[in-house]
């Protein structure tokens, strides 16, 4: 097995073990376990861990971008929730903040590279500062870009952060030059960002035609692929990232 999937939810770990079993994701184990009781010894089997895992979107856009299962990489994507205007905007104090977490398996198994990805948002942009600061602190540089999903030609916005984290900065100099920074440079990180203005029908995410009031039998599958990324344009902030080193 090359790769490690953490899902604390049921209805999720089993999605992964399906991709897993139709060899549509990179194979692995799936650790329904929370994030806290991971110890890093467990990890060090693994040539990918991928961590808030959900339905296997980080794998599959690795995949997309040619990088091969068995090239060690970590992946995750935090609980948005505590830093979404969708939600009660608790922030750093909502007990879903699990960062820190994640930042202290990282910290103890210096993996080479870190991608990652949160909501787009002021509350999350303190986010990544808060991340920025930490990985740099234990020798990491760190890039990160706003990237939506209109940017691969999807009918709505979607807009998240994408952050990448490199232990090797002096082999990864366009990284150490947009360390701490939301806005890289376009040039050294050439990604297709559509301006919203050309898009004003467009929605902030995508329509669901699945939901029927009173009716409650895919509230799971909704929930899954309503809060996972989309592998497409993680596959571009990866294929950036594979061009810059």
């Amino acid at each position: 097995m090359t790769a490690w999937y953490n899902e604390i939810d049921p209805y999720c770990a089993e999605w992964l073990r399906n991709l897993i079993r139709a060899e549509l994701i990179a194979p692995g184990d799936v650790d329904e376990r929370d994030i806290r009781d991971v110890v890093p010894t467990e990890l060090s089997g693994y040539a990918q861990c991928h961590f808030f895992a959900g339905i296997g979107g980080w794998s599959a856009a690795l995949r997309l971008a040619g990088w091969p299962d068995e090239r060690p990489v970590w992946t995750g994507s935090c609980p948005c929730q505590p830093f979404s205007a969708a939600g009660a905007r608790r922030g750093f104090h909502d007990e879903r903040h699990l960062w820190p977490a994640w930042h202290w398996l990282i910290a103890q198994s210096r993996p080479r590279v870190v991608f990652g990805e949160q909501v787009e948002s002021a509350d999350g942009r303190r986010w990544l500062d808060l991340v920025s600061a930490d990985l740099e602190e234990i020798g990491y540089a760190c890039g990160a870009v706003v990237f939506p999903a209109a940017g691969i030609g999807a009918p709505h916005l979607r807009h998240r952060i994408w952050f990448v984290a490199d232990i090797d900065s002096a082999g990864c100099p366009d990284i150490e030059r947009w360390a701490g920074s939301a806005e890289p440079s376009w040039g050294a990180f050439p990604l297709a960002y559509p301006s919203t203005a050309r898009f004003p029908q467009w929605l902030p995410e995508p329509e669901d035609g699945w939901m029927v009031d009173g009716v409650s039998a895919n509230v799971g599958a909704v929930c899954a692929y309503g809060n996972a990324i989309v592998p497409q344009v993680a596959a571009e902030v990866i294929r950036a990232y594979m061009e810059a080193v």
